[in-house]
C-alpha cells in the first residue's frame, strides 16, 4: 500500500496576504488558486517543491478559526522545511526579512534553525545531513 500527505490545511487571514508571503517571500510555488462559488471561499494550494506536500492555504471562516491563526498547534513548531542548502534558503529567507527566533545550530541530525511566517506560525528550516529523507 502507498500513502503520502496530499496537503496540510493552515488557516490564515486573508489569501492574497499568504500568498505574497509564501510565493513572494518564501519562494513557493503557486499550485492552485480556484474560486468556488458554493462556499464563498479559495482553493489556494501552495508548495515548496514538485516533490513536497502541499498547504491547502485555508481563509478562517469565523471567529472561532481566526483565534488559531498563528498558533494552531499551541506554540510548537508546526511545519519542517527542508532543503538541500540550509545556508542559502536561510541568507534568503533574511534578505526577505523573515524573523528567525531561533538561530542555526548543528544537530546530530542537521542544521536548523526556527523562523516565523507572517503569522507567527513556527517553522523548522532544516537541512538533514544524517541521510533521513
Amino acid at each position: 500500500m502507498r500513502r503520502s500527505l496530499a496537503h496540510v490545511a493552515l488557516v490564515v487571514r486573508d489569501y492574497d496576504e499568504a500568498i505574497g508571503f509564501y510565493v513572494g517571500k518564501l519562494g513557493f510555488e503557486l499550485v492552485e488558486d480556484s474560486y468556488q462559488p458554493e462556499q464563498d471561499k479559495r482553493w489556494v494550494v501552495v508548495r515548496p517543491g514538485a516533490d513536497s506536500c502541499s498547504i491547502l492555504l485555508a481563509r478562517a471562516s469565523d471567529a472561532h478559526q481566526a483565534r488559531y491563526i498563528g498558533d494552531q498547534v499551541g506554540g510548537r513548531v508546526f511545519l519542517f522545511l527542508r532543503t538541500d542548502d540550509f545556508w542559502r534558503d536561510y541568507q534568503a529567507f533574511r534578505d526577505q526579512g523573515i524573523e528567525f527566533v531561533r538561530e542555526p545550530r548543528e544537530q546530530p541530525y542537521g542544521i536548523v534553525a526556527v523562523f516565523r511566517d507572517l503569522y507567527g506560525t513556527l517553522w523548522d528550516l532544516v537541512q538533514f545531513t544524517d541521510g533521513r529523507p
